[in-house]
């Protein structure tokens, strides 16, 4: 019968720790890439209401091209190679 063993106090905290800098990462990256993409996709005179179909596409490239290049750069970190 396999036994469970509950972190200690210490651990806990580093666990805790350490999912509180996920969280910030992934709401740092968040923020990251809103701003490109608005930057990039949407005029600064606001015309509609709405996004328009021009405006869509670019904000559906510019996701998605962020977020391939941002898993590339962390596979290439991660392998600890460096950029080709």
């Amino acid at each position: 019968m396999a036994q469970s063993k509950t972190p200690s106090a210490f651990e806990r905290e580093q666990i805790i720790g350490m999912m509180e800098k996920e969280m910030e990462y992934r709401v740092d990256m968040f923020n990251k890439l809103t701003h490109t993409c608005f930057n990039k996709c949407i005029e600064n005179k606001y015309k509609d209401s709405e996004l328009n179909m021009g405006e869509n596409s670019c904000i559906d490239r510019c996701v998605s091209k962020y977020w391939q290049v941002t898993n590339l750069v962390g596979q290439l970190l991660g392998n600890n190679r460096p950029p080709m």
